[in-house]
């Protein structure tokens, strides 16, 4: 799913991830690999945030999907992995 930046403003300000540009050199290849998605990085690795069907108490909602985690190694990387939805869900509008 590819967010505003007013959603992901909206997104940010739910959990704590930091947005990758949409101009950083990373993106093209981001998008071959996962689809066209506004990608986040936190703690855990790569997230992109997927719509949830149908909106808890009615306002549109996303819950975020990780799809690569960090390595243990020196430099961490990340390791792409089948996507694994977790437990944050994210509030993108208001109740219709």
């Amino acid at each position: 799913m590819k967010l505003t930046s007013a959603l992901v403003e909206r997104a940010l300000s739910q959990f704590e991830a930091q947005a990758i540009p949409d101009n950083h050199p990373a993106i093209p290849e981001l998008n071959e690999l996962f689809g066209d998605h506004t990608f986040f990085l936190d703690r855990n690795g790569l997230n992109i945030v997927e719509p949830v069907e149908p909106p808890p108490a009615g306002a549109p909602a996303g819950k975020v999907v990780n799809l690569a985690s960090w390595s243990d190694y020196a430099p961490p990387s990340l390791s792409p992995h089948e996507p694994e939805p977790t437990d944050i869900v994210v509030v993108l509008g208001f109740k219709q």
